[in-house]
């Protein structure tokens, strides 16, 4: 290919969009554009990294044994219905009606389209196990989408979908989507690791998430360096301790105190002269069941998907001020557990054993001090519900966990029945005797882990693309074109490369050649070559490695066989 008529429209400045490293780089190297919030054109240098990362992808599903298909993007309500989820799944899905008046969704996800696929033409046991993947289009109506196509409404994704006759052999699927994933993200040059997760909306007893490891990840992931725990925030475990003893006798007299304007922890705590540990956090959330009230210690974060779990709710949200009011008599700021009646309160074991705390007076510019539990209330429970931190007890063996940043690429979840059995998709076993199939379902965010490998590979000058999914393996650069020496020798290479297979791209662009040199790389191919006054007087060629910044002289006589062996090397 030749760069005079491929469509490369770089940017030399940072565009005022752009938030994030990946981000910034896709639009400057020409890779994207915006056409509205989330929506993004893929150029043609962009097609060539999302196809590469797409086809690594596919041979490895193939080798795993799925069979690949394509599902309808548009998708009936009736099927979202019949799942449960048409008034479950949130604003993230695109409701349309037809010209019928008859109502539709884009396909966020297609649970339900596989289910209702595979249950019309798989009747019997001896059809099973079979797993059907995609590579497709989803589109989800993030409230805030952002950070280019790492968080799009309109995306590529590849979904899996597995169907067993049993959990045994849902199992065995489960492993080989593992296994095809770590294979899938060692073959992207990507350094990763699988952590435990929350099934989130897709529902389903068990999942791993595969996150990029980057520094700039939006999620948190904490690890265990003592055994192999990993889990992202949002699922990761907090040991229990031992319940503390307390001593009744330590109790201090319960005592109010004025705190005007004093809101957040960070005045409360240093206006009283305490350490945030000793105050309760009192959170006041609305739910699909009612209101409820969850306590954390002031130094820890609540997790509302722990809590959301433990109370088995479709919903849970933080409560407006008008509720707060409601249920606490004060403002938000200044609520606590002392008094409340008729409301569950669910406290997290951080708080066991803590005495003489500091809560919200559930009056305006109040506070209380000494406050201890069951002489001054009781919690209808304790239960895990705060975020881990760094040095947090490892649920497995109790020594302390670390954290990591990184971003999440692909994630493998164990439905098992969640959808068989809602949506009727049964077969036959040897005994005639019709049983729920077992389900599987598995998906990777294709743009997603392109942006992900430019987060975790990048210097000041652009992007430094891992080999396998680079547009082009080798940049040959014609530094003056208008010299018939530098021309012939450059076009040459191109040639002997082409004829050996390999993907290369010839600059032969009439451009300064600090330009040529600075969009090299800018858009991060592993291998420039650079042929210049020296190839034509000396007989010599500069190779340069991106990722290294390396630059060896070789032979031009040399140059297609002392390229292609850096290549492999």
């Amino acid at each position: 290919m030749r760069y005079s008529q491929f469509l490369i429209p770089t940017l030399r400045e940072d565009p005022a969009e752009a938030e994030v490293v990946s981000h910034r780089l896709m639009l400057r190297a020409g890779m994207i554009r915006k056409l509205a919030a989330g929506v993004y054109s893929t150029l043609p240098l962009g097609e060539r990294v999302l196809q590469k990362t797409a086809q690594i992808v596919r041979e490895e599903m193939n080798r795993a044994g799925a069979l690949e298909l394509t599902l309808p993007f548009v998708q009936p309500a009736e099927i979202w219905h019949e799942s449960g989820r048409w008034n479950v799944y949130g604003k993230e899905l695109m409701r349309l009606k037809d010209r019928h008046n008859r109502e539709f969704c884009l396909g966020p996800t297609h649970e339900e389209v596989i289910t209702d696929l595979v249950k019309g033409v798989v009747s019997s046991y001896k059809q099973l196990p079979v797993n059907l993947y995609q590579i497709h289009i989803k589109f989800r109506d993030e409230i805030r989408p952002r950070f280019g196509v790492m968080r799009a409404r309109e995306f590529i994704m590849k979904d899996a979908y597995s169907f067993d006759v049993d959990n045994a052999g849902a199992e065995i699927s489960y492993g080989k989507m593992y296994e095809a994933y770590s294979r899938i993200f060692e073959r992207l040059g990507l350094t990763f690791r699988p952590v435990e997760a929350d099934s989130g909306p897709i529902g389903g007893s068990f999942s791993h998430e595969f996150m990029v490891l980057a520094d700039t990840g939006e999620d948190v992931i904490v690890t265990c360096s003592a055994c192999d725990y990993a889990a992202n925030t949002e699922k990761a475990e907090i040991k229990q301790e031992g319940t503390s003893e307390v001593n009744e006798g330590d109790f201090k007299e319960l005592e109010r105190v004025e705190t005007p304007d004093m809101r957040t922890i960070e005045e409360v705590t240093g206006f009283l002269k305490v350490g945030s540990e000793l105050l309760i956090k009192t959170l006041v959330f609305t739910t699909s069941d009612g209101p409820v009230v969850a306590l954390v210690r002031g130094d820890h974060e609540i997790n509302e998907i722990k809590l959301k779990n433990y109370l088995n709710c479709n919903e849970l949200e933080l409560a407006e001020e008008d509720v707060i009011e409601s249920i606490t008599g004060a403002p938000r700021g200044f609520a606590g557990p002392v008094g409340l009646e008729k409301v569950k309160i669910i406290a997290d074991y951080g708080l066991q054993g803590g005495t003489n705390m500091v809560t919200g007076g559930n009056e305006r510019d109040v506070h209380v001090i000494n406050v201890n539990f069951n002489r001054d209330f009781t919690p209808d429970t304790f239960a895990d519900i705060r975020l881990a931190d760094e040095g947090d007890p490892c649920p497995r063996c109790g020594k302390p966990l670390t954290t990591t940043r990184g971003i999440e690429v692909g994630h493998i979840f164990k439905l098992g029945t969640k959808y068989s059995k809602s949506m009727g998709a049964t077969y036959l076993d040897a005994d005639g005797k019709a049983r729920e199939m077992v389900m599987g379902c598995y998906g990777i965010g294709v743009g997603r882990t392109v942006a992900a490998a430019i987060e975790q590979s990048h210097d000041e000058n652009g992007i430094i693309f891992p080999a396998p999914i680079a547009p082009f393996s080798v940049l040959v650069v014609l530094v003056n074109p208008t010299d018939e020496g530098q021309a012939k020798i450059a076009e040459e290479i191109y040639d002997g490369l082409m004829q050996d297979g390999v993907d290369v791209l010839l600059d032969d662009r009439d451009e300064r050649p600090g330009i040529k040199f600075k969009d090299a790389d800018l858009v991060g191919i592993p291998i420039r070559v650079t042929v210049g006054k020296n190839a034509v007087k000396d007989n010599k060629i500069d190779v340069k490695r991106r990722k290294t910044g390396e630059v060896q002289e070789i032979p031009v006589e040399n140059a297609a066989a002392a390229i292609k062996d850096i290549i492999v090397s």
